[in-house]
């Protein structure tokens, strides 16, 4: 290693290095591994045991509120996000240190994935509701209007012909489609921090080479984040209300350090 990449590799702070390593080795294990599954004769990968699963799921466990921050589902994914966790995530650990940078990292980890755990509760209430309708009825009745939403995430023949084991396999399969990965979560909170701190620092987005204020960043950023989310487009599988609980549970950990400190 030449002196320049060691003075690089020396002015990441521990934290954000460390974070950003175990990111990129889980990435490369999810992209070697389903071989090794497939060869044990597992159905499984690493994405699928530590992405996060919808509550109801039989795939969930507690922990993967914070495993799923560091799994990515691919090159393009992992990589901006862990531009942003080096952008930002250097600057805040030298600020706070590394103890209050790791803890503050890991709540809006958790916080992104409350959060999109809500979003699904309510987004597919009715959808899941009607699965354990038809289930208990025996009949596919109470899921036909539903058909569509199933078919964003699951390939099957024709519903009305679905006896009642396959309305169980149908609804094991749903609620275990429910699932998200990625540290965005985190960066978005990162983000916020940034701008929280340094609130007239200027910032550069890609293809637009003006210069926009940090607060002015964060703001229109969230913006964008609730209006996709709210909008809900078609075929758009970004969680924006991980996004934006990661952004809502770093201000709420800014302020309660900024009350501590005051008194």
């Amino acid at each position: 290693m030449n002196n320049n990449q060691s003075s690089f590799l020396s002015n990441i702070p521990p934290v954000t290095k460390n974070l950003i390593a175990i990111n990129i080795i889980l990435f490369l294990a999810s992209v070697v591994t389903p071989g090794l599954f497939a060869r044990l004769g597992l159905d499984t990968n690493l994405p699928d045991i530590l992405g996060l699963h919808y509550w109801e799921s039989s795939k969930f466990n507690p922990a993967q509120l914070i495993t799923y921050a560091f799994m990515h589902s691919g090159l393009m994914h992992i990589f901006f996000n862990m531009f942003g966790l080096y952008m930002f995530g250097g600057i805040l650990e030298h600020v706070w240190g590394t103890k209050r940078f790791l803890i503050y990292y890991l709540v809006t980890a958790v916080g992104a994935g409350i959060v999109q755990q809500i979003f699904w509760t309510v987004e597919y209430h009715s959808v899941i509701a009607a699965l354990k309708e038809a289930v208990s009825a025996g009949s596919p009745d109470a899921i036909i209007p539903f058909e569509s939403t199933f078919r964003q995430f699951l390939s099957f023949g024709d519903l009305s012909s679905f006896n009642a084991m396959a309305l169980i396999d149908l609804k094991k399969m749903f609620l275990n489609s429910l699932i998200t990965v990625g540290a965005s979560g985190s960066v978005f909170g990162l983000l916020m921090a940034f701008g929280w701190l340094f609130p007239e620092q200027k910032l550069y987005l890609m293809f637009i080479p003006i210069p926009i204020k940090a607060r002015i960043f964060v703001i229109i950023y969230g913006v964008i984040e609730l209006f996709q989310g709210v909008a809900n487009f078609t075929g758009d599988n970004v969680a924006h209300f991980a996004h934006l609980g990661g952004m809502l549970f770093g201000a709420v950990l800014i302020l309660i350090w900024q009350k501590r400190r005051f008194r």
